[in-house]
């Protein structure tokens, strides 16, 4: 799970800046990008998994099922979008616009998602507690959904004119919220643990751990 979102995240970081777009080509981009949401894809879909069994436990495992839920039907919009965007880079050798920006339903998903995920994490008032690997892990997820939203606000064709609000800024905006998630996915795979999956989870690989410590001591 974490390493797909690494890479998918990694595949949205250097997406938007304009220099990758120059060495590879707006095809290639417009692929970087698809390539990306599929990755987006498959570890939600590892992640929904990985939530699955505590689904109805109240607290951390409903919300860590529901905001996996969220999360995968965000990045399946991104797929359609991305798609389209691919579409076109490859099939309109003309097309010299942003090739990509957030789906701005995909980043309704990864808001409301991102937001389950952080309330239910420990926190003092608004603030993450400190304490223990990937307590920062919610916040900054969070963060990075904030930026996909801020990116699809600024990547909004205007009808009347055909252009973007602020195309650099929708830019921007990707590659920060990608730095985001690739944060998290690589503090995921340090740890092996991922701050998102259910608490009940964490206590029974605790336990697990405890109990083969007890017989290697005995």
């Amino acid at each position: 799970m974490a390493l797909c979102f690494a890479l998918g995240s990694t595949c949205f970081l250097i997406g938007p800046f304009p220099g990758y777009a120059q060495l590879v080509g707006d095809s290639a981009d417009a692929v970087t990008f698809f390539v990306g949401s599929i990755l987006f894809t498959a570890g939600g879909a590892l992640q929904t998994w990985l939530a699955w069994p505590d689904r109805r436990v109240s607290g951390g495992g409903r919300a860590a099922w529901y905001a996996a839920l969220v999360q995968s039907a965000g990045t399946l919009f991104f797929n359609v979008t991305t798609y389209q965007a691919m579409h076109v880079a490859l099939t309109s050798p003309e097309y010299d616009k942003l090739v990509w920006r957030p789906d701005w339903r995909g980043s309704i998903c990864f808001l409301v998602s991102g937001a389950i995920a952080y309330r239910a994490s420990r926190r003092r008032g608004w603030l993450p507690e400190r304490g223990g690997s990937g307590w920062w892990q919610p916040a900054v997820n969070l963060l990075g959904c904030i930026f996909f939203g801020i990116s699809a606000i600024a990547g909004y064709l205007v009808p009347a004119t055909g252009s973007m609000i602020d195309q650099a800024a929708a830019n921007w905006n990707t590659a920060l919220g990608a730095a985001c998630f690739l944060a998290c996915a690589l503090d995921t795979l340090h740890t092996d643990r991922a701050s998102k999956l259910p608490l009940r989870q964490r206590l029974a690989r605790l336990e697990h751990e405890l109990n083969d410590d007890l017989r290697e001591a005995t």
